[in-house]
């Protein structure tokens, strides 16, 4: 197999989506928030999903997290069918497999920066001293000095609580990457920050994909595809 630093190519599938559909009711009408979507995501890609508001990404993003199973297709992780497993099965999933990042950070307020990250690790009843120093590294990897390990997340700006929150999406070293609007409530400057640590987790081995509808994004990606009413209209990539 080619490598590119850590990463691994030659077409391996981390995840498939074949003719998924996802319907909402609203009264007599139906709303199609995916219509027949169709995606393959490869071990090593960092994938961007770009498309306007109510365009279906966020629902992309749910089917492929496991956070919500479509009405028809199928959705497969590393060649497993997700939408025949049960509940456990599913947690499971999500635990071990994707690390989720998302544009409103989500981190449990009443908790350290270091107990943010470690808390996905003591769901999985990992010791907690490894968990300790686990996250200590964790720290390091999302660029956020040690001196910040004690501080609250109102204590911490908001590129801070990003990297925290990344930091807490490799607490079970997870293979792929789901970020919802990672850069949405951060600056440029900072923004750009966020999608360089991206970048490198992705140089390191890890399956990125982000959604967004920020056209500048999709510079950092080997692959983009653009969602339009529930559809992929193009591989833009």
């Amino acid at each position: 197999m080619e490598e590119i630093g850590m990463r691994q190519v030659a077409g391996e599938v981390t995840l498939r989506l074949e003719d998924v559909t996802k319907i909402y009711e609203m009264g007599d009408e139906k709303i199609y928030a995916l219509d027949r979507v169709t995606l393959n995501v490869e071990k090593g890609d960092f994938l961007t999903v770009m498309g306007p508001s109510g365009s279906g990404k966020s629902t992309l993003l749910n089917m492929i997290g496991c956070l919500d199973l479509p009405d028809e297709g199928s959705v497969y992780i590393d060649e497993d069918d997700v939408t025949n497993l049960e509940d456990n099965e599913l947690t499971k999933i999500r635990r071990d497999k994707i690390g989720f990042v998302f544009q409103q950070f989500n981190l449990i307020p009443t908790l350290t920066a270091l107990e943010n990250i470690e808390l996905p690790m003591l769901i999985k009843r990992i010791p907690q001293d490894q968990c300790t120093k686990s996250a200590k590294n964790i720290l390091s990897t999302v660029n956020l000095p040690e001196k910040f390990a004690s501080h609250l997340p109102s204590e911490l700006s908001s590129g801070q609580q990003q990297r925290v929150a990344i930091g807490r999406s490799l607490a079970n070293d997870p293979s792929i990457i789901l970020a919802d609007e990672p850069t949405g409530n951060l600056d440029t400057k900072t923004g750009e920050g966020i999608m360089k640590l991206l970048k490198g987790l992705n140089e390191e081995g890890k399956t990125i994909i982000v959604v967004t509808h920020d056209p500048r994004l999709s510079s950092y990606s080997n692959k983009t595809v653009r969602i339009v009413d529930g559809r992929i209209e193009e591989d833009v990539s």
